[in-house]
């Protein structure tokens, strides 16, 4: 199995988190390695908390995503 493929398979984007972690950041290896996923997510700046599902929220992903028929 190559690394693409085991990628998908469990979700994560494991070379992608690494670059982002090491060459972003500059983490070195052991320090990426010791990080929750939260804690990663935190120092990349990723929303840990998505938008609040309000009536415009709604209508934003509605016409975002419509309905196929």
């Amino acid at each position: 199995m190559s690394v693409g493929s085991d990628a998908k398979a469990n979700g994560l984007d494991w070379p992608g988190l690494m670059r982002a972690g090491i060459r972003g950041l500059g983490l070195k290896p052991a320090d990426f390695w010791a990080l929750s996923p939260a804690e990663l997510a935190m120092m990349l700046g990723v929303d840990a908390h998505p938008k609040m599902m309000t009536r415009d929220r709604l209508a934003e992903l509605a016409a975002k995503y419509p309905d196929q028929r």
